[in-house]
């Protein structure tokens, strides 16, 4: 009986850029519509999405917990206070799917561990967006966020990656602040070898969408990708 009493804890996508609402489905918005209680990374932009959403409660009446990078991992217990008491909760990502590439699966693990039942709903990945469409393995892979800060770091990791993709036949994962992915696709067109596939998927889902996948010797001699300050996933199989 005491699991009963229990709220749930939806685990709720957002679209991927601006008006984008029709990219997640009927159900996940009629749930949010619903809800008085949200873990979200920014408050201000929650609101915005759940406005365009047709949530139409007052926000004076609904509880934001803030979880980012930010937050002490000491407050995060008490984000699960409402669930415990029987209120369902949602979790929602500044963009994308909640808990991947994401500070959310702290709050996840711990529902699990305070039996708190965890729903995922259906929305846009751009990490999974990326791998499905970009020709490279999808039964092996690894996400590894982002690489080294300078361009010294960066290529290191870029050389350790290649190498372990082709080791392994693995396709390797990884992004970048906007504003910074010119430097680490002119990086990669040092560091990596010619014949290591790299596949670049920019603005996904939105109507300037761009997915491309060449060799890095293809890469070099085709004009350089307009990435700046676009919402950007790379991905990177080496050859043997």
């Amino acid at each position: 009986m005491e699991g009963k009493t229990k709220g749930k804890l939806y685990l709720m996508p957002v679209p991927l850029g601006e008006n984008l609402l029709y990219t997640l489905p009927d159900y996940v918005l009629a749930i949010a519509r619903e809800l008085e209680v949200f873990v979200v990374e920014k408050p201000r932009t929650a609101r915005h999405f759940l406005r365009d959403a047709g949530y139409e409660k007052s926000f004076d009446d609904a509880i934001f917990f803030e979880l980012n990078k930010r937050t002490d991992p000491a407050l995060i217990p008490s984000f699960l206070e409402p669930a415990l008491q029987g209120r369902d909760t949602a979790m929602l990502s500044e963009a994308g799917a909640p808990g991947v590439a994401d500070p959310g699966s702290r709050l996840v693990r711990m529902a699990h561990r305070r039996g708190v039942e965890v729903i995922p709903l259906v929305g846009p990945s751009s990490i999974l967006l990326a791998l499905m469409s970009s020709g490279l393995n999808g039964q092996k892979f690894t996400f590894h966020g982002y690489l080294g800060l300078k361009r010294p770091e960066m290529a290191k990791d870029l050389k350790r990656l290649e190498s372990q993709s082709a080791r392994n036949n693995e396709t390797q994962i990884f992004i970048e602040t906007p504003y910074r992915n010119t430097m680490l696709f002119e990086t990669a067109m040092q560091a990596l070898s010619p014949a290591t596939i790299l596949s670049i998927s920019t603005d996904l889902t939105m109507p300037t969408q761009s997915i491309r996948t060449h060799a890095v010797s293809e890469w070099r001699r085709l004009p350089k990708p307009d990435l700046n300050k676009r919402p950007t996933v790379f991905l990177l199989q080496g050859g043997k």
